[in-house]
């Protein structure tokens, strides 16, 4: 009787295991687009050796986003590698339980940072951060060519050693001052990324900050904090003194992803969550809705546009990627000429609160955009 009872018990439990409901498109653990590998083979036949990626903001007002730097394998069919700091290996005891804390720097197949719904690192990794990005924000991706293969084999050498230093909870690192762990002010995801072109690849120009806290007072590591964006144009110029060519693919968000991290508060559906270009430290920051109006965001909005290559998106009705904007990018000296004369004009009109038509196009903006602002 009791085998019988038993047998019956694993039975129903089965069943109920085959009709559980499966996870929903644009979710953790559910389907991903179909065709990730044709799309992004076509991206990758261009020779791209570093692509920098920018996420867009999730929070209202002027939100930093993150950054990440992908690397390019050692061979033409193999994936991108993503080096991305990992927000939670601050070794508090809170996120040490409930996330991934294997590493500061996470090191990330570029397909499934971008659109991948399971992660090959670890349970404990966050979906729309670690992996499936696209499904919880746009991303920016600035792709950079000409690089030489020694320089991006010291930008992996500096993200490994970073590692090692946090697994040996270094404070005697060059790089930054104090322990070597995640924090958001002192050593967050663009201090890492620009700590590696500084110290790893010889950058010895770039402008890294370090911010310090003054008597437990973390307001001043605030107001000097490195910035994605700020990171990211700093970069740009870098590249483009050496001689690097550039191009912008902008990876947008998926806009119907219902899916709601249940580590995080509030708990919000993906779809919900704003998708703002991620601003730099300034005024707009204040501003919780609506168009940015400080010069520096857009400038940055339209540089990042004038280079712009493809638009990538998932086609909702097929659930398959799409490169749904094809065009030429500006060179680097022309588009940074034109996006400095046009947010110039168009910061100055913003602050008369006259009623005009913007000079310049924001990146994910409609090409025939005529909106006027007041």
């Amino acid at each position: 009787m009791t085998s019988r009872i038993l047998g019956y018990l694993i039975f129903v439990i089965a069943c109920m295991a085959g009709s559980a409901p499966a996870a929903e498109f644009g979710s953790k653990g559910g389907p991903a687009p179909a065709n990730i590998d044709e799309v992004s083979a076509v991206l990758h036949q261009d020779p791209i050796d570093l692509e920098l990626l920018i996420s867009f903001g999730t929070s209202k007002g002027g939100s930093a986003g993150h950054i990440a730097l992908a690397v390019r394998g050692d061979t033409s069919s193999e994936d991108d590698t993503v080096y991305s700091a990992n927000f939670y290996a601050d070794r508090t005891a809170e996120h040490a339980k409930r996330f991934d804390t294997s590493d500061l720097i996470l090191a990330i197949p570029k397909r499934e940072y971008l659109f991948g719904t399971t992660s090959s690192l670890s349970e404990a990794t966050v979906f729309g951060l670690d992996y499936g990005e696209i499904y919880k924000r746009s991303v920016i991706g600035v792709r950079v060519f000409g690089v030489p293969a020694q320089e991006r084999q010291t930008l992996v050498a500096f993200f490994q050693r970073v590692n090692a230093d946090y697994h040996r909870r270094a404070t005697d690192a060059d790089y930054h001052r104090g322990e070597i762990k995640y924090d958001y002010f002192r050593l967050n995801c663009a201090k890492a990324i620009g700590a590696a072109f500084k110290y790893g690849a010889g950058y010895k120009d770039l402008k890294v900050k370090s911010p310090r806290a003054l008597r437990g007072r973390r307001v001043v590591a605030a107001a000097t904090a490195n910035i994605p964006t700020e990171m990211a144009m700093k970069l740009m110029s870098a590249w483009n003194e050496r001689g690097y060519r550039m191009d912008v693919v902008l990876y947008k968000k998926y806009v119907g992803s219902s899916y709601v991290e249940p580590r995080e508060d509030p708990k919000i559906a993906f779809k919900d969550l704003p998708d703002r270009f991620p601003s730099v430290l300034s005024l707009d920051f204040r501003r919780e809705q609506g168009a940015y109006r400080d010069f520096d965001n857009l400038y940055a909005m339209y540089l990042l546009y004038n280079l712009g290559r493809y638009s990538v998106r998932v086609d909702a009705p097929t659930q398959l990627l799409e490169i749904e904007k094809d065009k030429e990018p500006m060179d680097y000296p022309a588009a940074a000429r034109l996006a400095k004369d046009s947010a110039k004009s168009d910061s100055q009109n913003f602050r008369r609160h006259t009623l005009f038509q913007p000079l310049g196009k924001s990146i994910g903006e409609a090409p025939d955009n005529t909106h006027l602002y007041h």
